[in-house]
């Protein structure tokens, strides 16, 4: 029961589509420019850095204020086993971010909140999102490539904090904790299938997403 009401804690906080609102406050569906997409870059691309970074913020927190609240809620009974609730409270921000009920199911791509699943679970796990994406990023420069190894690393470096004893659990949950986050790697991974495919063809958009577009993809 703890689990299911931490998805749909992280659930409700992720509905809360910046992108989606900023556009509205200029008059326009961010889902119509650019992308189609109701995340970052193409906020980026849409209305520019300011409110690209605001987004990137304002989707980036939803987990760490979902996880606030799960923990408030959870601290007391489930402490040995906050790091798989806290994983649990992500996914269900991703999943309310891609897929927001009243816009259709159609939001963004949940690179950001997934980022922010990584500081709610462990500041380290964050800031190796942070250079995995860099480097992703300035190697070569696609924005997506960060974004899966983002979602990659996430999955590997919680498996390697894990067994490590970081995370403080015991082997039953962490392995159910590995499956949770694999869950949402695939569901960047999924959200990302154009990207991989453009990439794959050579057709991908490089690094000029901070200027402003309508293309479409």
């Amino acid at each position: 029961m703890e689990r299911l009401a931490c998805l749909a804690i992280g659930y409700v906080f992720g509905l809360f589509e910046t992108s989606y609102i900023i556009g509205r406050l200029h008059g326009i569906d961010i889902r119509d420019y650019g992308s189609g997409n109701a995340g970052t870059t193409n906020m980026f691309r849409t209305l520019g850095k300011g409110w690209g970074a605001l987004t990137f913020i304002g989707d980036g927190l939803k987990p760490v204020f979902a996880a606030l609240l799960a923990w408030l809620i959870f601290r007391k009974t489930y402490a040995d086993i906050w790091p798989l609730l806290c994983v649990y409270t992500g996914l269900g921000a991703v999943l309310g971010h891609s897929f927001p009920f009243y816009l259709g199911f159609r939001g963004g791509k949940g690179i950001a909140t997934t980022g922010g699943t990584t500081l709610a679970l462990h500041p380290a796990l964050c800031l190796l999102a942070i250079i995995g994406f860099c480097l992703g990023f300035f190697l070569t420069g696609y924005v997506s490539v960060g974004s899966l190894i983002v979602a990659g690393g996430f999955l590997v470096e919680s498996v390697i904090f894990g067994q490590l004893g970081i995370l403080g659990m015991t082997q039953r949950y962490l392995n159910e904790l590995y499956v949770v986050v694999a869950v949402i790697a695939g569901l960047d991974f999924y959200r990302h299938r154009g990207n991989i495919d453009r990439l794959r063809k050579g057709e991908e958009r490089k690094a000029g997403f901070l200027d402003k577009s309508k293309k479409t993809q």
